[in-house]
């Protein structure tokens, strides 16, 4: 099982934290599910007769130390739900040799059982036990299996999860629906928006290292929030450890496409490498710094801090840089256990994107059989992706086990400084050569003191979170020119194609929550009631500040020829800024700033019903949600306008599970949800998107959403670890909030947010993980999900907007995996497989109709399907060294982004046409680490 803990840990940390010492003899074992395999952690192993005692790691391994060289001891075995073990005669040595110990699961059936201590939840085995005894439907992803596909972040983990896939590598979309419709909790707290432009958390910026398991509720429940629909994610980091452990990783990754390839890049900062900008793309006196004028109401290109380089170098990267280390321990104090993981991760990487194409198409014109283009574009974008990272959890056991405390901090610092050059041909067939130079640093925090009570009849825990998300995208520049002025030469044609822009986003979360679960005993009737309150503040600011390049038409001492001019030699050059030449004018716009606070109450009740083989989990949940958010109503200087926003609902839910016997169970669920607007959804704030080539604005006048669901699961468990389920789901949306474009004056894209009407989402959904040994392969086992699929979204009454299916959501996805696991050989390998349905990426348009009062629209945008295939293995050696080895995609098929058009020509006869709006190779890659454990 990969521990694969990404973190750079210095050795002064290493002397602070006591190691434990190792004496002349020791015993080292594992131990396992005798059925499945699996490795059982935190067993307790004990030497009888004394008070050596050791649990077992992650790994299932233990081992117990300081004992007589060549002495002789009898070990006693136990795990919660297994038969006892005793062994004879085991050899203490200074050179131990591996003994194997195979635990039976009990054959009875186990009544309700309070466990005191901590929890593991980092196991197949664990999480799939959780899932059935879950009363809500779950799927859940734990450390080991993590460990075995290699995946790098929690992006590329919950892929693996039935119904979700992902956008951009980084959103998730669960059961089809957009990352709007769910919601996301790191340790119990909410996470904030990681994106400007939408409710959106960007699950890349999570290492899986400091991932102990992930919980995907897709159904309605009383204790969470009521805003989600597709999922409730809960992202738990890892907890106290089995044993303590230090260990370090070093390892690279070689893109295909990238690494000894030319690599395009600007000037940056020095601290660029750390994810983040020192200052040098900053203005001098901070984001609001009144800069220093010249006469004619301009700004000087010169003092006011500007980075002026505008030219660029190429390199050739040599690989992508992977480092990390982590420690955990355990201390006994007096009768409490405290337990610490500390973690650092560090990843370096280059990604190039080559004649990657980038189209924007009119209405197709069907007389003359041709597509209409608004742009055609060819691109070569250069990425350089610095991630750090760093985790601090604490854990503290009180006396018996009936309390525990946690202090848990997880930090993450993303940095991308991406150039992007482009050519083509604009809507006037003009040809164009344009460039952006973009950096955007990504930081947010998650911290959690929590504590867990065992109370007699009572559970009780609460919570008090804090998050912070930040998003920087400092002097954002963008340069045009085009042969508008003379055909075939291209020049400046105006300063409006120069700019430079400032934008920040911060967002804060204070939340708290208390729960009590209290069991009754009514004469052999266990019912339970749960109660619980939440509360959650929410604040963001947004800001920008935009200038565009300006000279006097007349009088100016440029070069006669400027325009015409290599642009970054000339924008670099400081002998050709001034009053008589090059500077900025700024273009206000305190519209496109905004804040806003958001303050949700919400209490619940639930009631937990056993009645025979049917358990029933009834709740209602109240749900008090303010919102204010802060705009300005002129450009030229603050002039604030509060928007207040209010809702308050009660969301009932019902969840039933009827147990056939212990393996089999059936799951019916009914719940009310809802999905809010965002700050930045109802902000009339515009922003430009050079992906896009659009504009990115609010809808001040978007309502909730409010969704029924409803969800059908069979679930069947061969064994502790597997598990084999089918799932039918139906989801009602009165009001769907959806992502669409409009075409402006000028024949510019412009994207917003609007209400349909109302919308149907509904599909199956298929889950299996099952060992192979029945067939022969006892050290394979076989995982495969899959869902079907189905939405569409309704405009009654909009001419302008057609029925269609949701946008993002996919009609089928595939996930399956074959794993191989030789314990004697400590090799591990794995051989993943995914790919989704085509899905809506860019909504449609209507643009009038024709004679024959039929409509003339702009076809939906689509991404492709493609086969993603990736390959890991792993081989340990010994107890201290362990090598992986990946290929992710290893087909590297190209990316399409298409539309479809069903064209009737002048005879009459019908054509299918398909439209390339973008598309690029990603490359393959090739990864390789060491890991070291002391």
């Amino acid at each position: 099982m990969d521990r694969k803990v990404k973190k750079v840990l210095a050795t002064t940390m290493m002397m602070v934290v006591p190691v434990i010492g190792t004496m002349a003899a020791d015993i080292i074992g594992k131990v396992t599910d005798a059925k499945s395999n699996e490795a059982l952690i935190g067993a307790t192993v004990q030497v009888d007769g004394t008070d050596f005692i050791a649990a077992t790691d992650i790994d299932g391994n233990f081992k117990l130390t300081g004992l007589d060289s060549n002495a002789k001891y009898s070990l006693t075995i136990k795990y919660v739900a297994y038969e006892n073990k005793k062994i004879d005669g085991v050899l203490a040595s200074d050179q131990p040799q591996m003994i194997s110990v195979a635990l039976t699961p009990e054959e009875q059936t186990l009544g309700e059982v309070t466990v005191t201590g901590i929890a593991r939840r980092n196991t197949e085995t664990a999480m799939v036990q959780v899932a059935k005894n879950s009363p809500v439907i779950v799927n859940n992803v734990s450390a080991q299996e993590i460990g075995k596909t290699q995946d790098t972040n929690a992006g590329e983990v919950i892929r693996r999860v039935p119904g979700v896939s992902l956008i951009d590598d980084k959103f998730v979309m669960v059961r089809g629906l957009s990352q709007r419709y769910n919601n996301v909790w790191i340790n119990g707290g909410a996470a904030p928006s990681s994106e400007a432009d939408s409710r959106a958390f960007s699950f890349d910026l999570i290492p899986s290292a400091q991932i102990d398991n992930m919980q995907i509720v897709k159904t309605p429940s009383p204790e969470y929030p009521a805003d989600y629909t597709g999922g409730f994610i809960v992202v738990n980091t890892k907890d106290i450890p089995a044993e303590s452990i230090t260990q370090v990783q070093v390892g690279g990754n070689w893109n295909t496409t990238s690494v000894f390839h030319d690599f395009t890049h600007a000037k940056g900062s020095a601290t660029d490498f750390l994810g983040f900008d020192n200052g040098m793309r900053s203005l001098n006196g901070g984001f609001n710094a009144s800069l220093r004028p010249i006469g004619n109401g301009g700004t000087d290109l010169t003092g006011n801090g500007l980075n002026n380089d505008w030219t660029t170098k190429s390199m050739k990267p040599f690989g992508d840089l992977k480092l990390s280390a982590n420690i955990g321990r355990r201390w006994k104090l007096g009768r409490n256990h405290l337990g610490m993981i500390a973690a650092l991760n560090y990843t370096n990487e280059y990604r190039t994107f080559s004649d990657m194409q980038n189209n924007q198409f009119g209405v197709y014109d069907e007389r003359n059989d041709r597509s209409i283009y608004l742009s055609n574009s060819l691109d070569n974008q250069y990425n350089h992706n610095a991630r750090l990272g760093a985790m601090l959890n604490l854990t503290l056991l009180t006396a018996g086990g009936n309390s525990k405390f946690q202090m848990k901090n997880i930090f993450n610092q993303l940095g991308n400084d991406r150039y992007t050059f482009r050519q083509g041909v604009d809507e006037q067939n003009n040809d164009t050569r344009s460039a952006e130079y973009y950096y955007r640093s990504r930081t947010t925090y998650n911290g959690q003191f929590t504590g867990k009570h065992t109370l007699n009849d009572d559970e009780l825990d609460w919570s008090l979170s804090y998050s912070y998300a930040n998003r920087n995208v400092p002097d954002r520049r963008r340069y045009l020119q085009n042969d508008a002025l003379e055909t075939g030469t291209i020049q400046l044609t105006t300063g409006n194609d120069i700019s430079r822009e400032w934008t920040k986003l911060d967002e804060h979360i204070l939340s708290a929550a208390v729960n009590d679960k209290h069991d009754f005993d009514l004469n052999g009737w266990r019912p339970s009631i749960k109660v619980g309150a939440y509360g959650e503040y929410r604040t963001r600011e947004y800001k920008t500040r935009e200038f565009i390049y300006n000279w006097e038409p007349e009088n100016n001492t440029l070069p006669a020829d400027f325009r015409k001019s290599d642009l970054p030699t000339l924008l670099s050059n400081s002998d050709n800024f001034g009053q008589d030449k090059l500077y900025l004018l700024e273009e206000p716009n305190m519209r496109d700033n905004y804040k806003g606070h958001n303050t949700m109450g919400a209490g619940y009740l639930a009631a937990t019903l056993p009645l025979g083989k049917l358990n029933v989990y009834a709740g209602v949940r109240y749900e008090y949600d303010k919102m204010e958010l802060v705009t300005n109503t002129r450009d030229d200087r603050p002039s604030p306008l509060s928007h207040f926003y209010k809702y308050s609902d009660l969301f009932p839910s019902l969840n039933t599970t009827y147990k056939f016997s212990d393996k089999h169970q059936l799951r019916l669920s009914y719940g009310k949800t809802v999905n809010r607007p965002e700050f930045r959804e109802v902000s009339p704030s515009v922003f430009y998107d050079f992906d896009l080539a659009a504009d990115v604005k609010g809808n001040t006048e978007l309502t909730p959403c409010y969704v029924q669901n409803l969800d059908l699961r069979y679930e069947f468990y061969p064994s502790r670890g597997e598990l084999i389920s089918v799932a039918l789901f139906y989801k009602y949306f009165d009001a769907p909030i959806e992502w669409t474009y409009t075409l402006s004056g000028g024949n510019r894209l412009i994207y917003s947010y609007t209400n349909a009407d109302h919308a149907n989402n509904y599909g199956i959904e298929v889950d299996i993980k099952k060992e192979l040994s029945f067939i022969g392969l006892p050290n394979f086992s076989w995982s495969f999900n899959g869902a079907l699929i189905k939405s569409r979204v309704n405009f009654s009454g909009n001419a302008l907007m057609e029925n269609r299916p949701m946008q993002g959501q996919s009609p089928y996805l595939v996930n399956t995996g074959i794993f191989y696991k030789n314990e004697k050989l400590q090799l591990d390998a794995a051989l993943l497989y995914n790919r989704i349905g085509k899905r809506i990426i860019g909504v449609g348009r209507s643009e009038g109709t024709t004679s024959g009062n039929e409509a003339l629209r702009v076809p939906d945008s689509y991404e492709m399907p493609r086969d993603v295939l990736d390959l890991s293995v792993s081989k340990k050696f010994g107890t201290h060294w362990e090598v992986k080895a990946n290929i992710r995609d290893i087909l590297a098929q190209r990316v399409y982004y298409k539309e479809f058009v069903t064209a009737t020509l002048n005879d009459g006869t019908t054509k299918k046409v398909e439209q390339i709006t973008r598309s690029f190779k990603p490359g393959r890659n090739i990864g390789l680490s060491i890991t070291y454990k002391l």
